[in-house]
């Protein structure tokens, strides 16, 4: 009696400690990566920053600006100096924030429905709509990302925030929706799948259901990685002049303005360029432990 009962508390213990799914597995890897934790204050912080930044900076963008104070180093109860025109520089980096990191994570997330929508449709049902799908992904992947953006913008010169993030939704699908479709494709033919369809299941459910959260995985690390990506690139577009305009307020801006006075205000250039660098290092090294966890053979 005794032995069974401990048979059965050890039972009942291993299922409450066994691994629910390949998501629960990750984070329990993800929980002791000092690195996963460094990136995620960084990027909590930077979006904080982003959607409240009366949080940080008692100014709004371009507010509180003097023009004596014009390029002025740090100091004098402004720790990060002032702009060329005169604007405390850290309630502008603050500011700068939202353009970045909101660009960043719409234009992967209305990148990613895409993949997922054309990747499953590609994948799944192959024939015709794959090799149209698959050709039309090939067309625009041939189109350089940052070339291509400037050319459309140029093109357009009146643009704001949101024609900024839809000409980087059409540039930024290809990748995902390529990795999508080869992920369907390989699991669409698997045991589980085909015993769904002989129980009587239709399309959407086994796509949705069944394929989708076995495919994922994948896609998901890259579009973490694109985040980082399309940051970088709408920063190289503002820096380059034909991305977001004055009165508009990024860290590309910041940089473009800086570059012609960096030999004798540095720190015009230095601080935006610090808080690029961190905001895109941190998604790219979140993706990069993402990864490792969702990925045994790379542990």
């Amino acid at each position: 009696m005794v032995e069974t009962q401990a048979i059965e508390v050890g039972q009942a213990e291993a299922v409450r400690t066994r691994p629910g799914s390949l998501w629960y597995d990750a984070w329990l890897e993800l929980r002791h990566r000092v690195i996963f934790w460094v990136s995620m204050v960084i990027l909590v912080v930077a979006v904080a920053m982003a959607l409240l930044p009366d949080l940080f900076t008692r100014f709004g963008p371009n507010e509180g600006c003097n023009l004596r104070m014009s390029k002025k180093g740090p100091g004098g109860g402004a720790v990060f100096g002032y702009d060329l025109q005169g604007c405390e520089y850290w309630s502008q980096i603050v500011h700068g924030t939202r353009a970045s990191v909101m660009i960043g994570i719409a234009v992967t997330v209305f990148a990613l429905l895409i993949s997922i929508v054309l990747g499953l449709l590609a994948g799944y049902y192959g024939g015709w709509l794959d090799v149209v799908i698959s050709r039309l992904t090939d067309v625009f992947f041939g189109i350089p990302f940052v070339l291509g953006a400037t050319v459309i913008l140029v093109a357009f010169p009146d643009h704001g925030v949101w024609a900024m993030t839809l000409v980087l939704v059409v540039l930024g699908w290809t990748t995902m929706t390529r990795l999508m479709r080869a992920q369907v494709i390989a699991v669409r033919d698997m045991d589980f799948v085909a015993a769904a369809r002989m129980l009587g299941a239709n399309d959407r459910r086994i796509m949705f259901k069944h394929i989708l959260p076995n495919s994922i995985a994948p896609v998901f690390v890259v579009a973490m990685l694109n985040v980082g990506n399309v940051i970088a690139g709408e920063a190289t577009l503002d820096y380059l002049g034909v991305g977001l305009q004055y009165p508009e307020v990024s860290w590309g801006l910041q940089l473009n303005i800086a570059q012609t006075f960096f030999s004798e205000y540095p720190h015009l250039l230095l601080f935006p360029s610090l808080f690029l660098t961190a905001t895109v290092l941190s998604f790219l090294l979140l993706g990069d432990v993402v990864r490792d966890a969702l990925d045994p053979k790379l542990r």
